[in-house]
């Protein structure tokens, strides 16, 4: 049941963006300038802020290009991680305008990027009166619309995501900086401190100490006048009570969250975040049922606090939109979560990932993109950080590792350490993924005292760690020319076997509206069904885990109460059936009762 309190009218991106979509962050390189890619064409898109050195590098091939100046930070400043991530936003945010204002001067001929920009937009109301100046005769009336038109452009936000957890402290003469020079610390202060009017996507987990430090820095709080904050946050979240938690703990703090983005537990691209067998539609039921709720709750701890802070109380609580990402992968599928569940807008990722003209990603995985199959997209154990996490199998990372395993010298470099957190042998925080970890913890694991295939499984463990925070930049190295050798991670979703060719930015963005289709796996099932299908494979790995370690009694708690959650879910969408299209309510229900089938072999 859609919540009236949602005033977004189903028209258009709760941001003011003319879209009904966003493209997410998409690893640390796919989507980092994305905004100077899609933003002149009033589509919003997240940059990845975990990556400095690529954030430094990329600027000055841009800027190049561009005729723009462009002068770097060196490392050896105390503070050069915020110092470029400034930098390279503020050079976004004025090329996006530039080239904005550029389309806006160009003529209605059929063939400008100033056409182009209305010819992507949904079928609303811009669209249509577009499409009324073009058939207009009469020469002052056409004139009038097309200075209409020309004034209601307006550019793609550029966002910025930090993962809040990756949040490595850093050093200096060998002494741990102050908590502000710590990486998650670092890169809000970057975008606090940039000219973006933009918002910042916290994901991957809650950090407190961060929350506490977004509160001092400009642009986060309203100003002593009332005047709005220039700078938003969004939550990235994969259900209703951590939205609650999380809102709760920044309200009292001063900040508002302006946009709830949830994201499917495992139908995702990247790091996936099951939940304990929750499942997509009913958690999207209940941010509709109980949105107005939260909203009120959280905007009285707003108030309260605003007041503590001698700062002006708003007269109307902050608008609160709610967003959806996670598997979508049809306009059937996109029309029905913005009408069933009242979402301001929808997140597509993996298939941008076939679009070059909007993400970076290198021919040779492109290709591997298009010829991938179901058994080619992993959730894998590679992610350092012990999340789970997509992978394309045989991309240059993986292969890399493998020669690493095969050469006798298993383990990355890793010449960044942005995930450097595990303490198991050192003091100060090393990657799991490094060479340096692996060579001890193989050494370790030889003298556990393990064996058979307890000792096989430990060591995969170990060895299927790749170095996805350098790596998942390969492609955007490869595209810029900053490195022709790099060695690109792909973390797209499991929907990239469901697309099989490049496609240009007006199929994709037609494809998501209705007005082509680029599906090519006509196996493929509506996203509600993959998802259950995705958890209950989930479910069966850890079945045969228990095989070689047998569980404890709270992990056993654990998966009894993920098969409850599972069993719920089922229940809830036999309730659903109805309200889908009616040509897909065979398959959906077939889906439902293969799902029961296999949950009811479960052992656990």
């Amino acid at each position: 049941m859609v919540n009236k309190d949602n005033k977004s009218g189903l028209a258009g991106c709760c941001s003011g963006s003319p879209h009904e979509f966003q493209i997410p962050v998409m690893g640390t390189g796919f989507s980092l300038d994305s905004p100077l890619r899609v933003g002149p064409y009033g589509i919003n898109s997240v940059v990845s802020l975990v990556d400095d050195v690529l954030i430094e590098q990329v600027p000055a091939v841009l800027a190049k290009r561009e005729g723009e100046p462009f002068t770097s930070v060196p490392p050896s400043d105390i503070d050069a991680r915020a110092l470029r991530i400034t930098a390279y936003l503020d050079f976004l945010e004025r090329m996006v305008a530039k080239r904005q204002e550029a389309m806006r001067q160009q003529p209605f001929d059929g063939k400008s990027e100033l056409c182009r920009y209305f010819r992507l937009l949904p079928e609303g109301s811009l669209r249509r009166r577009y499409e009324t100046m073009l058939k207009e005769t009469d020469t002052a009336k056409r004139a009038g619309l097309e200075e209409e038109l020309r004034a209601a452009l307006v550019p793609g936000r550029v966002d910025v995501n930090i993962m809040a957890k990756v949040d490595a402290p850093h050093f200096g003469q060998g002494a741990m900086l102050p908590d502000e020079y710590r990486d998650a610390m670092s890169a809000a202060r970057g975008f606090a401190n940039s000219i973006c009017r933009s918002s910042i996507v916290l994901s991957a987990g809650m950090n407190k100490r961060l929350y506490a430090y977004l509160a001092e820095l400009p642009g986060f709080l309203p100003e002593a006048d009332g005047t709005p904050p220039r700078k938003q946050i969004i939550l990235k979240v994969s259900d209703y009570r951590s939205a609650q938690l999380q809102g709760r703990l920044l309200a009292r703090h001063g900040l508002w969250v302006s946009e709830y983005r949830i994201e499917s537990g495992l139908n995702c691209g990247g790091h996936a975040f099951p939940s304990k067998g929750s499942l997509m539609g009913p958690i999207l039921e209940e941010f509709a049922t109980q949105r107005r709720e939260l909203r009120g709750g959280l905007g009285k701890i707003y108030a309260k606090s605003m007041e503590e802070r001698d700062l002006p109380v708003p007269a109307e609580i902050p608008e609160q939109w709610m967003t959806v990402q996670g598997g979508v992968g049809t306009h059937a599928e996109h029309v029905f979560l913005r009408e069933r569940f009242g979402v301001d807008a929808v997140g597509w990722a993996t298939l941008f990932l076939f679009c070059p003209e909007a993400v970076n990603i290198d021919d040779e995985h492109l290709k591997l993109l298009c010829e991938a199959g179901p058994d080619d997209i992993l959730l894998s154990k590679s992610s350092p950080l012990n999340i789970r996490f997509w992978w394309l199998k045989n991309s240059g990372s993986d292969r890399a590792r493998i020669q690493r395993i095969g050469d006798g010298c298993p383990g990355s470099d890793c010449p960044k350490g942005y995930v450097a957190n595990n303490e198991e042998f050192t003091k100060r925080g090393i990657c799991s993924a490094s060479r340096f970890y692996q060579e001890r913890k193989l050494a370790a694991l030889e003298k556990s005292g393990l064996s058979g295939k307890a000792l096989e499984a430990a060591r995969e463990d170990v060895l299927v760690k790749a170095c996805i925070c350098h790596e998942l930049g390969g492609s955007v190295m490869r595209v810029h020319g900053i490195d022709a050798t790099a060695a690109p991670a792909v973390c797209c979703g499991p929907g990239a076997a469901d697309f099989s060719r490049p496609a240009k930015l007006e199929e994709v963005i037609d494809h998501i509206y209705g007005r082509t289709d680029l599906m090519t796996n006509p196996q493929r099932p509506h996203m509600f069904i993959r998802e259950i299908d995705l958890y209950l494979t989930l479910l069966f790995d850890a079945e045969r885990d228990f095989e070689i370690t047998p569980a404890d009694a709270v992990t056993t708690r654990y998966w009894q109460d993920y098969k409850s959650g599972l069993y719920e879910g089922l229940s809830w969408y036999r309730k659903l059936v109805d309200e889908l299209p009616a040509e897909q309510r065979d398959a959906f229900i077939s889906g439902l009762d293969d799902a029961a089938a296999r949950l009811a072999q479960s052992r656990i």
